[in-house]
């Protein structure tokens, strides 16, 4: 069977005739809780999973000083000029990209990593070729497992000798001025800083981190993935408004973000805000609350308790900050109903995945239920996979 990491550098060597200096990898990445809370400066709960984006990649042997990326997604290579970077990006918000969307990640990466490397280079020209086994459009962070393979790739070729955090702001950089896509910076922290069994507690504030121990496969469990199969895009549409409404919550409330907002605040809050605003700031206030209480459950008692803070999690997100759909809706209720411990929709929303927490010998039983459930709504087959907690980027060749 062949990997994604052979279909790099079989892209590779197509785009080339050569073989690459080297295959770098990072993960996607599943938010057990804390959604919409990264770039309101909250609080979050990622962990890095198994699937992961491949970047083959080699130096050029010209000295043009060109950056050249073919994908399995696309196919046409897209070339442009190192020195032409700077002229493609930052894109203008709302704008479409100067290339290609799939191309603007990794080229993104190599405009910001080289605007953000200490020193002038050298920065040799590089062919990347990229394949993944990360689901696009699934809300698992298919697009920071790109920018994470990228970054750690031209981070060890041109030798800026940057560390995780920085590369993870690279990545965030090239997601929201060369993409066009207003994200926080969970994804790429996540991505970047995973390690098996543990979930990343972050502050997206101070991008200060603690590695939570989560134990799943010690209590007996396991997590399922539930790929709705719709698809969505954080560049455009309801993603960007929810990012301006919650600012315009803060701006209305007088702090610098919702974070400065408490559960307590929310009376208050109320008050001051229409209906809609309240509810979009509700979400992110009592999520950054499940969050730390999410992380002091797994500290205290385990795994197997943080069942309810899941659904609680969802229903915020289906009723107060309205992101939800109808098939994700059906694939954590159908779980619940089977016996899962906790369910929820995870990523940014409107498509993607849920996750489930259930038995370890509950796999089979309760994906056969959410197949069913989608047949009978007429929905377009679920792709199901459960995930481990996993180790962030590295060479793999």
């Amino acid at each position: 069977m062949t990997t994604a990491h052979d279909d790099a550098r079989a892209l590779y060597t197509e785009l080339t005739g050569r073989r690459p200096d080297g295959v770098w990898s990072a993960p996607g990445r599943v938010n057990l809780i804390g959604e919409h809370t990264d770039y309101n400066d909250g609080f979050v709960l990622p962990f890095a999973i198994p699937q992961r984006t491949f970047a083959a990649v080699g130096r050029r042997d010209d000295d043009r000083g060109r950056v050249r990326v073919s994908s399995r997604f696309a196919s046409d290579p897209v070339e442009v000029g190192l020195d032409e970077l700077d002229r493609l990006f930052p894109t203008a918000p709302g704008a479409s990209p100067a290339v290609p969307e799939w191309a603007a990640y990794p080229l993104g990466v190599a405009w910001a990593l080289r605007q953000a490397a200490p020193g002038d280079g050298p920065f040799r020209g590089v062919d990347i070729a990229i394949a993944s086994d990360v689901p696009v459009g699934a809300g698992l962070s298919s697009s920071a497992a790109i920018e994470g393979a990228t970054a750690s790739a031209l981070d060890e070729l041109w030798g800026t000798g940057l560390d995780g955090r920085a590369l993870a702001r690279i990545g965030r950089r090239a997601e929201n001025e060369a993409v066009g896509a207003p994200t926080g910076i969970m994804d790429q922290m996540a991505s970047m800083l995973g390690a098996p069994d543990t979930a990343l507690f972050l502050d997206c504030r101070s991008l200060e981190t603690e590695l939570v121990p989560l134990g799943i496969a010690e209590a007996g469990l396991a997590i399922l993935v539930i790929d709705t199969r719709v698809k969505h895009a954080h560049s455009t549409g309801g993603y960007r408004d929810r990012r301006a409404s919650c600012e315009r919550g803060a701006a209305a409330l007088g702090v610098p973000a919702l974070r400065d907002v408490s559960v307590a605040d929310l009376p208050r809050a109320r008050e001051q805000l229409d209906e809609e605003t309240f509810r979009r700031v509700r979400h992110v206030v009592t999520e950054n609350q499940r969050v730390v209480d999410t992380v002091h459950t797994l500290r205290t008692d385990g795994a197997r308790a943080i069942g309810d803070l899941l659904i609680a999690s969802h229903a915020s997100m289906r009723d107060d900050f309205e992101i939800s759909t109808p098939e994700l809706d059906t694939a954590v209720d159908t779980a619940l109903a089977a016996g899962a411990l906790g369910s929820r929709m995870t990523g940014g929303g409107f498509g993607g995945a849920a996750i489930a927490l259930i038995e370890k010998d509950a796999v089979e039983t309760v994906s056969a239920a959410v197949n069913a459930a989608f047949v009978a709504a007429r929905f377009a087959g679920p792709h199901l996979f459960t995930v481990t907690p996993s180790a962030g980027p590295h060479r793999d060749a």
